[in-house]
Parts: structure tokens; sequence; C-alpha cells
């Protein structure tokens, strides 16, 4: 099995946890995920497996869609439910004008702060754990993109929103921000992440479902193939000598009727409908394998 599966990640577990018993599912220790979710959050969680781990360093800029619900009235030191209060509790009356006005402010590209608790490092070391040592956390802020930011409905003190960014942006920094900005506090009670990339939420399986398809030795129908990833490579089929030259490192040629002048990256697909390489242009309509499967 050579691909990736997406996993509907339970909420309370990390994203290690998933990985952890997907390699007991699947009988393999080649497996890896393309980006965590919080503990919290729950959603599209796709996975590699076999050699298309490899492939892994061409998702990492990868955009992601949420559905999530801030509360707002208090802040947490984490940013989320799992944190302890910062602020005094209050339950606002949320407006939905002021609400749109507020989420207005951050769409767009932005400079944001992440969470105290988080996995980004300092000096080599991830935020959480020098904030579990209580040592000071000075994260800097990093340029996101939030393409879209939506207010689905609103009750009480929680309003649903969702969620189109870049990666790397942190939902649970727009909540405290946008409760900041209030004056109110807020954080992040709930999240879900629907679209990881080209992965999306109808395409997940839980950890139970995929379980029992391990059991009944067809764990292989909820594999993506490696050569259906990355649909935005074009294909470049090659014959049965070219795939052999390319796995020799040998640079191959590309029709300039199949891929467009420019693409920086083809994926060449053997007579079976196998990936065989990933290649990177050198010249126009010639390419270097720079992965080979």
């Amino acid at each position: 099995m050579d691909g990736a599966i997406v996993v509907d990640k339970p909420s309370e577990w990390t994203s290690h946890d998933v990985v952890a018993r997907m390699r007991r599912i699947a009988g393999t220790k080649k497996i890896g995920h393309l980006g965590t979710l919080d503990p919290m959050a729950t959603g599209v969680l796709p996975l590699v497996i076999g050699r298309a781990t490899r492939l892994a360093q061409f998702f990492v800029a990868a955009d992601k869609t949420y559905e999530g619900v801030i509360r707002f009235g208090y802040s947490t030191d984490t940013y989320d439910r799992d944190g302890q209060p910062t602020s005094p509790q209050t339950d606002p009356e949320l407006d939905p004008d002021e609400l749109n006005r507020l989420l207005g402010q951050f769409r767009g590209i932005l400079s944001q702060t992440p969470p105290p608790i988080s996995a980004k490092k300092i000096n080599g070391t991830p935020a959480y754990k020098l904030a579990r040592r209580k040592q000071t956390v000075g994260l800097k802020p990093v340029e996101v993109h939030v393409y879209s930011l939506e207010l689905l409905s609103h009750s009480g003190p929680e309003a649903r929103v969702r969620v189109h960014c870049s990666a790397g942006t942190y939902v649970r920094s727009i909540a405290h921000d946008a409760g900041q900005m209030m004056g109110c506090g807020a954080f992040l009670c709930e999240l879900r992440r629907t679209a990881a990339g080209d992965f999306a939420l109808d395409q997940a399986c839980t950890l139970e479902g995929l379980a029992v398809l391990a059991e009944q030795q067809r764990l292989d129908e909820a594999v993506i193939p490696a050569a259906r990833l990355l649909p935005q490579f074009p294909n470049e089929p090659v014959d049965l000598i070219t795939a052999g030259q390319i796995r020799q490192g040998r640079d191959f040629r590309v029709s300039p009727f199949r891929v467009q002048t420019g693409a920086r990256y083809v994926k060449a697909i053997s007579g079976s409908g196998e990936l065989v390489a990933i290649g990177e242009a050198r010249l126009p309509n010639l390419y270097h394998p720079i992965l080979v499967f």
C-alpha cells in the first residue's frame, strides 16, 4: 500500500496517537501525517503510507478549511477550552452585525502570533514544552492568509464560524485575538477540519472503520493511490524503457501538449497507472527525477 489514507481524527487524540494506531492497524511503521491537529480538534487528518511517505514534502503549504465555535466572555491560557481562564467569566449577548465587522478584520493577509501552547519551536524546542516548564514563551508573529472567514450562526456568547486559511494559521489565535478586540476575551471551544489541501471530510474514515477493513483484508480500499495524489502536478505517461531510465536518475522529456510550459513538477506515470517519479523542470519540456518510486 503506497498512498494516502484520510482519517476522521477523534477529539482528545493527538496526531501522533492517530499515526501510532494506524501503524498497528496497517502493520507497518511507514506511516506519517500531513499536518498536525490539536488534540481538541476533529476531522480531516491525511496520512501517507508506504513509499508515499516520501511525498510529504510536497504537502507542507496546503490550505486548510475549518468549522469552529468561538466562546466569547473570557480568555484561556491555551486559547481553547482545555486551558485555564485568564480573565473573569462573562456571558455577552452577541450582535451579528458587530460580529461580522469584527471578523472582517481577520480576513486577508495577517501577522499572527501563534498560541503559547503550540508545536511552534523556539531554538528547537516546541513552545508547549517550554510553557509546561513555566518558561517564558516568546513566539514571533508569522504571516498567514485567511481567504475567508464566515459567521455561520450564533447563540448566546458562542459564534460558529467557517475559516479557509493558509497553512500555519491558528484558528485558536483568531478566537483569542477577536476576544481581545471585543474587550471581553474569547477562546475556541470546538474545531473540526473539513479539508486539508485536496483531502476532504467525505473521504475520511474513522479509526474503528479502518480497523474493520484491516480485519477483512480490505484496507487497500481506503488508500488513495500515490499516482492520484498531488493532482496539481501534470501527469506524464512513460513507457517501460523510459521508466527504467528514470529509475536510473536520467532526465526525461514531456509532451508540450500534456504539460503546460512552466510547470515546475510533473508526475511520471507508468502504463499500468503507477507513480514512477516526481520530476522537476530543468529545461522547457525536460525534467529531472527528484523522487523515484
